[in-house]
């Protein structure tokens, strides 16, 4: 069977617009309190569909051994987008702390762009740690988007939801100092 090799690109490209359209339906749908509870429920599903895309347009892209630099670029900024966007709407509603989104928005940004600046000198593919850390914060994000409360109660919501996002602070610093500490050790390999 064989696929478009623009598919995987696609992919990643719609997750822009995608970002966007979530990001409004989650802020319109949360700063309206029960009467938007709708758009909640849309928003986080759209959140969920958006960044299941990810892991689609990478299983494609290398199942058909169609990696494209184009993907390696956009790939990533799509994803940080998303996941920012999804970040910054929690912060914004009341319902995470901005010092958090701050240290996540940080270390994502901050590594993207050394990514993009450094990527034709030497390979700067996300490690295992990374590859933790991202999958972790699309469950932790789409825990804290769902309106599970109605269905479990505030409390327990609020508790799980706090150590979801602790967690995922936890893993962005500890996925942050590996990757500077793998990237050291890189410079200097290369050096030497």
């Amino acid at each position: 069977m064989a696929i478009h090799p623009q598919l995987p690109n696609a992919i990643t490209v719609a997750r822009i617009p995608l970002a966007i359209v979530f990001f409004v339906l989650l802020l319109v749908g949360g700063m309206h309190g029960d009467a938007s509870l709708a758009m909640r429920w849309v928003a986080a599903i759209l959140f969920i569909v958006a960044i299941s895309t990810d892991w689609v347009d990478g299983y494609l892209a290398r199942r058909f051994e169609i990696v494209s630099d184009f993907g390696k670029l956009w790939d990533p900024i799509a994803d940080k987008l998303l996941t920012g966007l999804a970040f910054v709407g929690l912060a914004i509603l009341g319902e995470m702390a901005w010092w958090m989104v701050v240290v996540i928005l940080v270390r994502e940004w901050g590594i993207t762009i050394h990514r993009l600046v450094v990527r034709r000198q030497h390979d700067v593919s996300a490690a295992w740690m990374g590859k933790i850390k991202t999958a972790f914060q699309g469950v932790a994000l789409a825990w804290a988007l769902l309106p599970l409360h109605l269905l479990i109660g505030v409390g327990p919501w609020v508790v799980v939801t706090t150590v979801l996002l602790w967690i995922v602070v936890v893993l962005t610093i500890a996925s942050g100092i590996d990757y500077v500490a793998a990237q050291l050790r890189g410079s200097r390999g290369a050096r030497a």
